[in-house]
This record gives C-alpha cells, structure tokens and sequence, in this order.
C-alpha cells in the first residue's frame, strides 16, 4: 500500500507518518485513500474534507470533527490491541507486527515494515494496512452495503496502489464479492487482485456495513496488502474482517456527525 501515513488502504500503502490526517487512512504502501489524506498518505485531502487516498500529499482538508480533549485533533485510542472508530463505533484489530492509530473520523492499521515507492522513491509504501471512514466521507451515494462496497473498489484500488505510488494499475481480477457479518451488522466486500505498472502486485478489498453507532449511516473498511513474500498473507484480512467489533465507548461519543 502506498502511503508516508497509512490513511487508507493498499498493498504499498504510504507507511504511517504525519498525523495531520483528519480521517484519513491508508492501507498499503500508496495508502488507499484517506478522508484526509495527509502527510500519511494519501494523494492529499481535498478541500472538501475527504482527504486523499494516502499516498504524499498535503495534510488534508478538516473534516469538521471537534478536536480531542488534549487539544491534538485526534480521538484517543480507547482499548489495547485495536484501533478505534469512534464516529462509526467500532474497534479494529491490531495485528503483530502492525500499528494502529484513530482518525478524526475513523482508524486505520498499518503494517510496521515499510518502503520506498517503486513510482516515487521519495515517498515511503507500507507492506499492507486498512482504514475506516464513514461512506459518506468517501462520497458514496450507495445506501446498502452491497451497493456501497461495489462502488468504492475501483476507487479505493486507484488510492492504494494507483498512480502516485506505483505508477498504474494496467488491470485487475475480481476474487471475491460477497455477504459478510462484521460487528454484528449484516455488510459486504468486494476484493480485487490488482496488477501495477511499478513494484509489487496487491490485494485490495472494500467492506461496507451499517455502522454499530447509527445503522442508518454506512462504515467503509479499506484494506490493502501487498503480493509479496514480504507482505502479510492475503488471509490477514479476513483476520481483521473478523476481529472489528463494536466499539466500547464510555460516555457515547460514537456516531457523531461528519
């Protein structure tokens, strides 16, 4: 996935860097597009508060969230071994070898081995990472899961292993499209085999569900793995599919608005 900050998804996802992403995320080393983009990854955030998808970047435009008690614009990380969402009310797992971080208005989860990008040896590429963002942050008219996940995959394929980090994507092979439960609430994935013009093949998937906080308002998971000997296993994201739960918040503060 590509990214200097995971703020979205994508086998070379920009690795975790800045932390001026609002919700921004990254998946692999170009980072799969973030809500904020950001230093993080990200192709830079947009005015508008989407961010780019993770890849270089600038930091991304404000995503209209309240800054954090402490004054640092980030939510804390509220339990040990997961990365918390806590607009979308869930908790994402963090598994070894990984690091996790919340988002203005989401979480993300970044492998710790990273690399310079094959298009932009400036930049630096994560080996796979994923990131939460509420559908209406990625500018999804989709109202259901299923349609949700079908509309984001192109885009967040374009995000993490795209242009920026890995100079294209010449083509790619659907492997998956089908219903999945996740923290309880009925969703969907879609998962592509994606071939880039520079660097490591990837793996992208997006996984859309009624968020635990508001079933009236759809979460996006991104994810991003690179095909490498040096990358996780493409399992490793039916693992965190898995493990995302509803996030134990104390005192509410899920669901807010975007």
């Amino acid at each position: 996935m590509a990214a200097a900050v995971l703020v979205s998804i994508g086998v070379g996802v920009y690795a975790l860097a800045g932390d001026d992403r609002g919700s921004d995320g990254s998946t692999t080393s170009q980072g799969s597009g973030g809500q904020n983009g950001g230093d993080d990854g990200g192709r830079g955030g947009d005015s508008d508060g989407r961010g780019g998808p993770g890849g270089p970047g600038g930091s991304g435009g404000s995503d209209g969230q309240s800054p954090a008690p402490d004054g640092s614009g980030q939510p804390p990380q509220i339990e040990e071994g997961y990365a918390t969402d806590t607009t979308s009310g869930i908790s994402i797992p963090v598994p070894d070898g990984w690091l996790g971080a919340p988002l203005r208005a989401g979480a993300q989860v970044t492998t710790e081995a990273s690399y310079k990008c094959p298009a932009d040896a400036t930049k630096t590429c994560t080996r796979g990472g994923a990131y939460s963002s509420p559908a209406e942050l990625l500018k999804l008219k989709a109202t259901t899961a299923e349609a949700a996940a079908k509309e984001d995959i192109a885009q967040a394929a374009e995000d993490a292993y795209g242009t920026e980090g890995y100079g294209k994507i010449t083509s790619h092979e659907e492997l998956a499209s089908k219903a999945v439960t996740v923290a309880g609430e009925k969703g969907y994935y879609v998962r592509w085999k994606v071939v880039t013009g520079k660097g490591d093949d990837g793996y992208v998937e997006s996984l859309a569900f009624p968020s635990p906080a508001d079933s009236k308002r759809l979460v996006v998971v991104r994810f991003g793995v690179d095909v490498s000997d040096k990358a996780p296993r493409q399992s490793v994201i039916d693992e965190i599919t898995k493990g995302i739960k509803e996030a134990s918040i104390d005192g509410g503060g899920s669901g807010q608005g975007v």
